[in-house]
């Protein structure tokens, strides 16, 4: 038995809770982690998983052994990382968690030229509009838009502005009229991004002032993408980003409002930045693809 990888195993069905999730996770067949985990348990001679034919569950025992093996094995992969990346390329496996829609239109026609200008670097790109445990998934660095969170053990970096837009359909105002101040949004359907329940405050700041709108409607969702389809599809009034509009707008899909103010949800300080645990602080690859996002936010 190869014990660092039964280790890892062992680690990958831990966290994803099955013995498929961690062959599929692993690029193996499920057999195969079968044998590891069995091989495991039997040369520690003890239980680390119990399991059904529903659920795969840590032992008290197997609670314990994962917790120290998480650090031992995050101590091996920060020991390798350094030596093979810390040069001048970027080297390696590179793991990274962005925005579903920011991903899929902003860096999403870009990356094959990332990956020919970095021929020995491998990206796992995983697309998600919830925040992501970093060390818990193994993610190297994820990318973020909003107000950036403190957090003790994440090094935050601030990459780009991130500026949006208050659109709705022509169709859409010639039903309901065109909102001519902020504080009219109160009287129509507001498309909005889930980040709460129930109604929410959208703040507009015009010559330093800012004026806070509290907004509602029937839809809210927690993927952008779902927002742009609901508003071209004359269901209201949205605040989206301008990555994500702006050929609507230039087509005629979309009508622009308030654009003489900076618009955001709860308040002003909004980017996009980047987050990554300490031990990456001088990995060539997380650089490179740092400026590699900063390269597609860059204006035309």
């Amino acid at each position: 038995m190869d014990k660092l990888q039964a280790l890892r195993a062992f680690m990958d069905v831990a966290q994803s809770g099955g013995f498929s999730k961690a062959a599929q996770r692993r690029g193996v067949a499920t057999s195969s982690v079968t044998r590891l985990i069995d091989g495991l348990e039997a040369s520690l001679g003890v239980a680390l998983l119990t399991r059904s034919t529903r659920q795969v569950a840590l032992t008290d025992a197997g609670a314990a052994y994962l917790e120290q093996i998480t650090r031992l094995l995050s101590d091996l992969d920060e020991a390798d990382g350094s030596v093979s990346d810390a040069g001048a390329e970027a080297v390696g496996p590179l793991r990274v968690s962005v925005p579903v829609s920011f991903g899929r239109l902003c860096l999403g026609p870009h990356v094959a030229g990332f990956l020919r200008a970095h021929p020995r670097l491998t990206l796992d790109l995983l697309l998600s509009d919830t925040a992501s445990d970093l060390a818990a998934e193994r993610i190297d660095v994820a990318v973020r838009i909003g107000t950036p969170a403190h957090h003790p053990e994440l090094i935050v970096r601030p990459l780009a502005a991130h500026h949006r837009h208050v659109v709705a359909s022509p169709q859409y105002l010639a039903c309901h009229g065109m909102p001519a101040r902020p504080e009219d949004l109160a009287l129509h359907e507001c498309l909005r991004f889930a980040y709460q329940a129930g109604p929410q405050r959208w703040s507009f700041l015009r010559e330093g002032r800012v004026q806070g709108v509290d907004v509602n409607g029937r839809l809210a969702a927690n993927n952008a993408d779902i927002l742009r389809e609901a508003v071209l599809g004359h269901g209201g009034i949205a605040l989206l980003a301008q990555w994500l509009v702006e050929d609507d707008v230039r087509a005629g899909r979309l009508q622009r409002l308030f654009a003489d103010y900076e618009i955001n949800p709860q308040d002003q300080h909004v980017n996009v930045h980047a987050a990554y645990l300490p031990n990456r602080r001088h990995s060539r690859k997380v650089q490179a693809f740092l400026e590699f996002v900063q390269q597609c936010l860059a204006p035309a």
